[in-house]
């Protein structure tokens, strides 16, 4: 196997927590262990320790903006070091940030290969990137490879619409190495007895990840004594935060103590232990691509009902770990759930244990098989030696 020289470019990176920022490290850092010399170019961070971690060397530059809204910052040394870096390999992780959309201009001059991973074109529905997504076809040819996460998903379709066919689909996944260890005592440091269902979603205080509609159908499930956890990143008190503590303490007083909703910005390590801890959980995000927070789910044996944001169906076809309700597509491509039908599906699987299991068993046991990100980054690994080596990449 040949060592290989990898550059990984993304928006934000470790310290910061989010989709991107976790696919990138994990692929990043399992790639360093198998001995690749593995760099991440990403935004420069005051909470950032140490700029080399876990064996991935991580170049930091102050740029924010993309090539719809501009760009503000370090523009020229970020491109700079582009052209001038001695690497095999480049994949510029999600389009529409300035990570990737800087590298557009540069993708002829580059001499060592290069490869994107669109995450989704959340903008492709938005009159602002219209002329960003006419010229997206042509940009897309200049790569060597392109790397999908579904084979059903927005990006994928526009990839296909015009003609491409240099394309991976590579899922994302969860750690083996983050669930294997079982924390037994959330439930008695939160105070929940083991009698009463846990409902747990996770994701960040962005107003797009479904929060009101999780709260909501939380509030009208006739499940009696029961808690909710809203796990997500305060973001500095900005988005929905304020939004789901008015909706939380409602819930909290009109059930007269019955029904507990909780919101929790916890370290990593209580995260896991929430998921373990959970009887169900619940997703009712707006706009993804591929939820990692479904396979983190299954990972820790905890069946899942999601709305049909992102791939979410296609994760059920592939695990049989949960269930996807429709959702109605509103302005833009957002997705919105029903809370009525959340509530619904919500009371049948907390009145079915029997099931619950069932879906936990199915869902882990594909995880393990095939989903755990030791096995994913196995997929980019081939990949990128397949494309260094001048052969023609498989569609794995």
């Amino acid at each position: 196997m040949r060592r290989l020289k990898i550059l990984h470019t993304v928006e934000l990176y470790w310290p910061s927590v989010g989709g991107s920022q976790e696919v990138v490290k994990q692929i990043s850092e399992h790639l360093a262990r198998r001995g690749h010399s593995v760099t991440v170019a990403t935004r420069r961070l005051e909470g950032r320790a140490a700029t080399h971690r876990n064996g991935v060397q991580i170049e930091e530059f102050s740029v924010s903006g993309n090539a719809v809204r501009g760009f503000q910052g370090e523009v020229e040394r970020y491109q700079k070091f582009l052209i001038d870096g001695d690497f095999d390999i480049m994949m510029n992780y999600a389009a529409q940030q300035w990570a990737t959309d800087l590298a557009f201009p540069l993708l002829d001059r580059l001499l060592y290969r290069k490869v994107m991973a669109p995450c989704g074109f959340s903008g492709l529905s938005s009159p602002l990137y219209a002329e960003y997504f006419r010229q997206m076809p042509g940009i897309m040819r200049l790569y060597d490879h392109l790397v999908f996460h579904s084979y059903t998903y927005r990006d994928i379709g526009f990839a296909k619409e015009h003609g491409l066919s240099n394309y991976t689909i590579i899922p994302n996944g969860a750690s083996e190495e983050e669930f294997e260890h079982v924390d037994p005592t959330f439930r008695e440091r939160y105070g929940i007895p083991e009698s009463v269902p846990l409902i747990l979603t996770v994701g960040s205080h962005t107003g797009l990840k479904g929060h009101n509609i999780v709260i909501e159908a939380f509030r009208r499930a006739r499940i009696g004594k029961s808690v909710l956890i809203i796990i997500g990143n305060t973001l500095g008190r900005k988005g929905c935060l304020r939004d789901c503590e008015r909706r939380a303490l409602l819930v909290n007083l009109v059930s007269l103590g019955r029904k507990r909703v909780m919101l929790l910005d916890p370290p990593r390590q209580e995260v896991i232990a929430a998921y373990q801890a959970a009887d169900l959980f619940v997703f009712a995000s707006n706009l993804e691509c591929s939820p990692i927070v479904l396979f983190e789910a299954m990972a820790s044996k905890t069946p899942f009902i999601s709305v049909a944001c992102g791939n979410a169906w296609e994760i059920v076809k592939w695990t049989e770990g949960g269930i996807v309700l429709p959702g109605e597509t509103v302005k833009e491509g957002l997705v919105k759930a029903n809370p009525a039908s959340v509530a619904r599906a919500i009371e049948d699987l907390i009145d079915s244990p029997e099931e619950r299991a069932r879906l936990a068993a199915a869902g882990y046991s594909a995880w393990k098989e095939r989903f755990t990100w030791e096995k994913i980054a196995l997929r980019y690994e081939r990949l990128y030696q397949e494309l260094v080596q001048g052969r023609a990449a498989k569609n794995l």
